[in-house]
Protein backbone atom coordinates (compact mmCIF):
# COMPACT_ATOMS: atom_id res chain seq x y z
CA UNK A 1 0.00 0.00 0.00
CA UNK A 2 1.44 3.13 -1.19
CA UNK A 3 1.85 5.58 1.86
CA UNK A 4 3.81 9.40 2.22
CA UNK A 5 7.82 9.00 1.47
CA UNK A 6 8.00 10.53 5.35
CA UNK A 7 6.16 7.98 7.04
CA UNK A 8 7.87 5.07 5.37
CA UNK A 9 11.51 6.54 6.24
CA UNK A 10 9.79 6.89 9.97
CA UNK A 11 8.50 3.65 10.07
CA UNK A 12 11.82 1.90 8.99
CA UNK A 13 13.68 3.61 11.63
CA UNK A 14 15.51 6.10 9.14
CA UNK A 15 14.50 9.76 10.59
CA UNK A 16 11.38 11.32 12.39
CA UNK A 17 8.53 11.98 10.07
CA UNK A 18 10.18 16.25 10.49
CA UNK A 19 13.84 15.08 9.79
CA UNK A 20 12.57 12.70 6.57
CA UNK A 21 10.91 16.00 5.21
CA UNK A 22 14.18 17.89 4.97
CA UNK A 23 16.13 15.12 3.91
CA UNK A 24 13.33 14.40 1.31
CA UNK A 25 13.73 18.59 0.49
CA UNK A 26 17.27 18.18 -0.04
CA UNK A 27 17.41 15.91 -2.61
CA UNK A 28 18.30 13.01 -0.64
CA UNK A 29 15.61 10.61 -1.24
CA UNK A 30 14.83 9.06 -4.66
CA UNK A 31 11.84 6.90 -5.76
CA UNK A 32 12.21 4.65 -8.87
CA UNK A 33 15.56 6.42 -10.17
CA UNK A 34 13.54 9.97 -9.79
CA UNK A 35 14.75 12.44 -6.90
CA UNK A 36 11.58 12.32 -4.36
CA UNK A 37 9.49 15.46 -3.75
CA UNK A 38 7.77 16.36 -0.64
CA UNK A 39 4.63 14.93 -0.49
CA UNK A 40 5.39 11.58 -2.87
CA UNK A 41 3.46 8.39 -1.87
CA UNK A 42 5.55 4.91 -2.23
CA UNK A 43 4.75 1.24 -2.05
CA UNK A 44 8.32 -0.19 -0.35
CA UNK A 45 7.13 -3.49 -1.79
CA UNK A 46 6.75 -2.56 -4.97
CA UNK A 47 9.16 0.82 -5.59
CA UNK A 48 12.71 1.06 -5.29
CA UNK A 49 13.45 3.96 -2.71
CA UNK A 50 17.08 4.90 -1.75
CA UNK A 51 17.97 7.60 0.73
CA UNK A 52 21.69 8.92 0.62
CA UNK A 53 22.18 6.09 -2.37
CA UNK A 54 21.53 3.45 -0.13
CA UNK A 55 18.62 1.11 -1.13
CA UNK A 56 15.78 0.42 1.42
CA UNK A 57 14.25 -2.86 1.79
CA UNK A 58 11.53 -4.16 3.17
CA UNK A 59 13.44 -6.43 5.18
CA UNK A 60 15.39 -3.39 6.98
CA UNK A 61 11.93 -2.54 8.20
CA UNK A 62 12.00 -2.56 12.40
CA UNK A 63 10.16 -4.74 14.79
CA UNK A 64 6.67 -4.20 14.86
CA UNK A 65 6.44 -2.53 18.90
CA UNK A 66 2.97 -2.00 20.82
CA UNK A 67 3.58 -0.22 24.32
CA UNK A 68 1.64 1.12 26.77
CA UNK A 69 3.64 3.60 28.70
CA UNK A 70 1.93 5.77 32.53
CA UNK A 71 3.17 9.21 31.19
CA UNK A 72 4.36 11.29 34.17
CA UNK A 73 3.80 15.17 34.90
CA UNK A 74 5.97 17.29 33.00
CA UNK A 75 7.27 14.80 30.60
CA UNK A 76 6.04 15.83 26.49
CA UNK A 77 4.29 13.42 24.17
CA UNK A 78 6.25 14.00 21.50
CA UNK A 79 9.33 12.41 20.02
CA UNK A 80 12.09 15.52 20.48
CA UNK A 81 12.14 18.46 21.47
CA UNK A 82 14.06 21.12 20.35
CA UNK A 83 14.38 23.16 23.87
CA UNK A 84 15.66 19.42 25.57
CA UNK A 85 12.81 19.28 27.52
CA UNK A 86 12.07 15.26 28.43
CA UNK A 87 9.94 13.22 26.53
CA UNK A 88 8.40 9.81 26.26
CA UNK A 89 10.53 8.12 24.47
CA UNK A 90 13.45 9.36 26.93
CA UNK A 91 11.65 6.91 29.12
CA UNK A 92 12.08 4.34 27.19
CA UNK A 93 15.29 1.48 26.93
CA UNK A 94 18.22 2.99 24.82
CA UNK A 95 17.80 0.46 22.47
CA UNK A 96 14.48 1.14 21.48
CA UNK A 97 14.76 5.11 21.60
CA UNK A 98 16.20 4.92 17.78
CA UNK A 99 16.41 3.38 14.85
CA UNK A 100 12.88 1.86 15.57
CA UNK A 101 10.56 4.35 14.52
CA UNK A 102 8.95 4.51 17.60
CA UNK A 103 6.15 7.27 18.23
CA UNK A 104 3.24 8.08 20.76
CA UNK A 105 -0.22 7.34 19.32
CA UNK A 106 -2.26 11.00 19.81
CA UNK A 107 -0.91 12.95 22.85
CA UNK A 108 -1.48 13.76 26.16
CA UNK A 109 -0.02 17.29 27.08
CA UNK A 110 2.66 18.25 29.62
CA UNK A 111 0.41 18.66 32.37
CA UNK A 112 -1.86 15.37 32.36
CA UNK A 113 -0.77 12.16 32.95
CA UNK A 114 -1.77 8.54 32.12
CA UNK A 115 -2.50 6.05 29.81
CA UNK A 116 -0.10 6.65 26.00
CA UNK A 117 0.30 4.10 23.23
CA UNK A 118 3.49 4.01 21.81
CA UNK A 119 4.24 2.18 18.24
CA UNK A 120 5.75 2.20 15.06
CA UNK A 121 2.94 0.59 13.36
CA UNK A 122 2.03 3.49 11.34
CA UNK A 123 -1.59 1.69 10.07
CA UNK A 124 -2.99 1.29 13.73
CA UNK A 125 -1.83 4.67 15.12
CA UNK A 126 -3.99 6.32 11.59
CA UNK A 127 -6.66 3.97 13.26
CA UNK A 128 -6.92 5.31 16.49
CA UNK A 129 -6.04 8.85 16.13
CA UNK A 130 -8.35 9.73 13.10
CA UNK A 131 -11.30 11.87 14.69
CA UNK A 132 -13.65 9.63 12.18
CA UNK A 133 -13.39 6.35 14.25
CA UNK A 134 -14.43 7.75 17.06
CA UNK A 135 -11.67 5.76 19.59
CA UNK A 136 -13.47 6.31 23.23
CA UNK A 137 -10.94 7.63 25.75
CA UNK A 138 -11.41 7.45 29.80
CA UNK A 139 -10.25 9.96 31.83
CA UNK A 140 -9.79 10.60 35.82
CA UNK A 141 -10.80 14.54 36.20
CA UNK A 142 -10.56 16.68 39.24
CA UNK A 143 -12.18 20.45 38.91
CA UNK A 144 -12.32 23.10 40.92
CA UNK A 145 -16.02 23.43 42.65
CA UNK A 146 -18.90 21.92 41.99
CA UNK A 147 -20.40 21.90 38.08
CA UNK A 148 -24.28 22.41 38.19
CA UNK A 149 -26.60 19.78 36.78
CA UNK A 150 -26.97 22.08 33.91
CA UNK A 151 -23.11 22.63 33.08
CA UNK A 152 -22.81 18.70 33.31
CA UNK A 153 -26.13 18.50 31.04
CA UNK A 154 -24.05 20.80 28.92
CA UNK A 155 -20.42 18.90 28.84
CA UNK A 156 -22.41 15.85 27.88
CA UNK A 157 -24.47 17.50 25.26
CA UNK A 158 -21.17 19.31 23.76
CA UNK A 159 -19.88 22.74 24.18
CA UNK A 160 -18.90 25.06 21.02
CA UNK A 161 -14.99 25.01 21.19
CA UNK A 162 -13.35 27.21 18.37
CA UNK A 163 -16.44 27.53 16.39
CA UNK A 164 -17.14 24.06 16.29
CA UNK A 165 -19.49 22.19 18.90
CA UNK A 166 -18.05 18.78 20.56
CA UNK A 167 -19.39 15.58 20.45
CA UNK A 168 -21.48 13.95 22.88
CA UNK A 169 -19.35 12.20 25.73
CA UNK A 170 -20.00 10.51 29.12
CA UNK A 171 -19.31 12.41 32.54
CA UNK A 172 -19.99 10.97 35.52
CA UNK A 173 -19.57 12.61 38.73
CA UNK A 174 -17.79 10.22 41.51
CA UNK A 175 -18.75 9.34 45.11
CA UNK A 176 -14.79 10.62 46.48
CA UNK A 177 -15.84 14.21 45.52
CA UNK A 178 -15.79 17.41 47.72
CA UNK A 179 -17.16 20.62 48.20
CA UNK A 180 -13.76 22.33 46.76
CA UNK A 181 -13.29 19.78 44.05
CA UNK A 182 -15.50 17.58 41.71
CA UNK A 183 -14.07 14.72 40.59
CA UNK A 184 -15.51 13.21 36.94
CA UNK A 185 -15.12 10.51 35.07
CA UNK A 186 -14.63 11.87 31.11
CA UNK A 187 -15.53 9.01 28.42
CA UNK A 188 -14.69 11.13 25.18
CA UNK A 189 -14.93 9.49 21.25
CA UNK A 190 -12.80 12.92 20.28
CA UNK A 191 -9.15 14.05 20.98
CA UNK A 192 -9.31 17.68 20.42
CA UNK A 193 -6.44 19.94 21.45
CA UNK A 194 -6.63 20.23 25.19
CA UNK A 195 -10.59 19.53 24.78
CA UNK A 196 -11.22 18.75 28.43
CA UNK A 197 -9.48 21.44 30.00
CA UNK A 198 -10.65 23.66 27.58
CA UNK A 199 -14.61 22.63 28.34
CA UNK A 200 -13.72 22.90 32.21
CA UNK A 201 -12.55 26.43 31.87
CA UNK A 202 -15.52 27.61 29.80
CA UNK A 203 -17.98 26.04 32.20
CA UNK A 204 -16.25 27.88 35.02
CA UNK A 205 -14.41 24.98 36.68
CA UNK A 206 -10.99 24.96 35.64
CA UNK A 207 -9.07 21.53 35.75
CA UNK A 208 -6.84 20.68 38.67
CA UNK A 209 -5.44 17.60 37.50
CA UNK A 210 -6.18 15.05 34.04
CA UNK A 211 -5.64 11.34 34.18
CA UNK A 212 -6.05 8.79 31.14
CA UNK A 213 -6.91 5.87 32.38
CA UNK A 214 -8.08 3.36 29.44
CA UNK A 215 -7.44 3.89 25.44
CA UNK A 216 -10.12 1.80 23.55
CA UNK A 217 -10.28 -1.54 25.43
CA UNK A 218 -6.44 -0.93 26.53
CA UNK A 219 -6.20 0.13 30.37
CA UNK A 220 -3.78 1.42 32.34
CA UNK A 221 -3.56 -0.71 35.29
CA UNK A 222 -1.53 -0.81 37.95
CA UNK A 223 1.34 0.14 35.55
CA UNK A 224 3.58 3.44 38.42
CA UNK A 225 4.42 6.75 36.83
CA UNK A 226 7.11 6.68 34.20
CA UNK A 227 6.82 2.70 33.37
CA UNK A 228 5.98 1.05 30.37
CA UNK A 229 4.86 -2.58 29.26
CA UNK A 230 4.45 -4.34 26.04
CA UNK A 231 0.80 -5.03 24.89
CA UNK A 232 0.29 -8.89 25.02
CA UNK A 233 -1.06 -10.31 21.34
CA UNK A 234 -4.47 -10.51 22.90
CA UNK A 235 -4.69 -6.49 23.83
CA UNK A 236 -3.10 -6.35 19.74
CA UNK A 237 -5.56 -7.80 18.48
CA UNK A 238 -8.35 -6.30 20.28
CA UNK A 239 -7.00 -3.16 19.51
CA UNK A 240 -6.83 -4.06 15.42
CA UNK A 241 -10.59 -5.45 16.26
CA UNK A 242 -11.80 -2.50 17.66
CA UNK A 243 -10.52 -0.44 14.84
CA UNK A 244 -11.50 -2.58 12.04
CA UNK A 245 -15.53 -2.19 13.94
CA UNK A 246 -14.88 1.57 14.07
CA UNK A 247 -13.81 1.66 9.83
CA UNK A 248 -16.72 0.02 8.58
CA UNK A 249 -18.84 2.09 10.86
CA UNK A 250 -19.90 5.22 9.24
CA UNK A 251 -18.20 8.68 9.89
Amino acid sequence: MAERLQKILSQWGIASRREAEVMIQAGQVQINGAIAQLGDKADPHADTIWVNGQPLSPSQRPQTHYLLLHKPLNVLSTCKDPRNRPTVIDLLPRALQQGQGLHPVGRLDAESTGALLITNDGQLTCALTHPRYHVPKTYQVVVKGQPSHASLRQWRQGIVLSGRKTLPCQVTVQANSSPRSTQLQIVLEEGRNRQIRRVAEQLGHPVQSLHRTAIGPITLGSLSPGQHRALTSAEVNQLKQFTAIAQVAPP
